[in-house]
């Protein structure tokens, strides 16, 4: 097969544009196109210097966005799949996202103009799969940011014992979470996600450690025996076992935001080491503390995960994890925005200057994305369902559907099959079972979470849309 090197000494850093190659840019496939000077942020071309983030701070924000939705969702399910399955597809996705976040990084440096996943639509798709895409990757980071948004009313309503309608907390989370996301840059955002991250790991630690000193789950009854729930193997319906798997899935399902941040990077060579780092650390965290919560508590885990260690060490976690949700909000909301200021913006002169047009796209951009979240939040005010559905429809096909066939695209064409080795026809199935398994899950996990909300609306679990009542189970 034939393939082409690029040119490293014209994607230099001394290149007045975001360095995009290095020296892990080895052969491209057939019908790859390298494009070689045609980053989006360029340096010493406006007011506006974009490429600032260093691997230490992608790491952390990479972290940021998956570590705090997860871990406050995925205790909650593991009684529907048990512990021994329930752990193997925990690991299991986690392992997958990370090489599905190293597919797209890889991309990115064979097409550096590339700024977000649905700009490698684009290249391999075209202009329909691109505009699919980009409908997709908004809508998800919206979704995603509305659980941000019900973290932090969440949070609000256990700290102040429900003193106020849910609606007004989650407006004043919206306001909160669009001021700090209006921040331009991901290397001034990066120092917030340190104290946001650091917040959630201490909160969550908090309940850990809570619930082993409890001699019963908080929710159990209070008196007499009660079934705890625990199971190495769990029976749950194909809705709920689908719906749980997804859950799992879209904890660290968010690598499509990482793409934005390489396009920041000061040396996007250091891009595969932040992802290393970022999901070497989620995979372990994410199995250590939910099987701690899920042994100790079984089925009587509240979601979000932080109220199950009774009312007391609920308020002291929330209030501990209170940045960390804000900060979590702020960057859902700022990926997605971000995407169209680029999208509106780019090749024009306001990209990096900060006229009045700049400022006017960036903060209207913004300010939309905040408003839909908000309005999603109090739609579908059940924190699991609305990540579990984020994942089925989003997610799955951006995560693993197109990872696996932006290789195919820059690996493999058909007259190569035959001279090609063993190896490298295993490699070509395994992308083309990715490309498949993405829609599979955006089918039967869409299936099965609007079957899972329909009978939770009917059984009274989820109140009415923008309702009052409390979602952090405190009174």
């Amino acid at each position: 097969m034939s393939s082409n090197y690029i040119d490293k000494k014209a994607l230099s850093v001394d290149s007045p544009h975001c360095p995009a190659a290095d020296d892990a840019g080895a052969g491209v496939g057939n019908g790859s196109v390298i494009e070689q000077n045609d980053e989006v942020f360029g340096r010493g071309d406006g007011d506006v210097d974009f490429c600032t983030v260093g691997w230490m701070h992608a790491a952390m924000i990479f972290l940021k966005i998956i570590f705090a939705t997860g871990v406050l969702s995925i205790p909650s399910v593991m009684f529907d799949l048990g512990a021994v399955p329930g752990s193997i597809v925990l690991v299991s996705f986690t392992v997958l996202n990370g090489y599905s976040a190293i597919i797209q990084g890889n991309f990115r440096r064979r097409h550096p103009s590339c700024h977000s996943i649905a700009d490698m639509a684009g290249v391999v798709g075209g202009v329909v799969l691109r505009e699919i895409t980009s409908v997709l990757f908004v809508a998800s980071y919206v979704i995603t940011a509305a659980s941000g948004i019900i973290g932090v009313s969440a949070s609000l309503n256990a700290l102040s014992s429900h003193a106020a309608c849910t609606i007004w907390w989650s407006l004043i989370a919206t306001v909160v979470i669009f001021l700090c996301a209006s921040i331009r840059r991901f290397s001034n955002i990066s120092w917030l996600t340190w104290v946001g991250f650091f917040s959630v790991f201490t909160a969550v630690l908090v309940v850990v450690i809570g619930v082993t000193l409890q001699d019963r789950p908080a929710a159990a009854p209070p008196t007499g025996d009660f079934d705890l729930g625990f199971n190495g193997v769990g029976h749950p319906s194909f809705a709920a076992g689908v719906s749980a798997a997804i859950t799992m899935f879209v904890s660290c399902a968010a690598t499509s935001a990482f793409l934005p941040v390489m396009a920041e990077m000061k040396q996007p060579k250091d891009y595969d080491k932040a992802v290393y780092v970022c999901m070497g650390f989620v995979t372990a965290s994410y199995l250590a503390f939910t099987m701690v919560m899920y042994y100790w508590c079984g089925q009587w885990i509240a979601s979000p995960s932080l109220g199950s260690a009774g009312p007391v060490l609920k308020k002291v976690s929330y209030g501990i994890a209170f940045p960390g949700l804000i900060v979590s909000g702020c960057l859902y909301v700022h990926v997605p925005a971000k995407y169209l200021f680029v999208r509106i913006l780019r090749n024009s002169e306001h990209l990096q200057k900060s006229s009045w047009i700049h400022w006017a796209t960036w903060l209207s951009c913004t300010s939309i994305c905040s408003i839909l979240a908000f309005i999603l939040a109090s739609a579908i005010p059940i924190f699991n369902y609305i990540l579990a559905l984020v994942g089925s429809v989003c997610y799955a096909p951006l995560t693993i559907s197109l990872p696996g066939l932006l290789w195919v695209f820059d690996h493999w064409h058909p007259s190569s099959w035959k001279e090609s080795s063993w190896q490298r026809k295993a490699a070509l199935v395994f992308h083309l079972g990715l490309i498949l398994l993405g829609l599979f899950m955006m089918v039967s996990g869409t299936y099965s979470v609007a079957l899972q909300i329909r009978n939770a609306y009917a059984q009274g679990t989820i109140d009415s849309a923008f309702s009052c009542a409390d979602n952090s189970g405190t009174v």
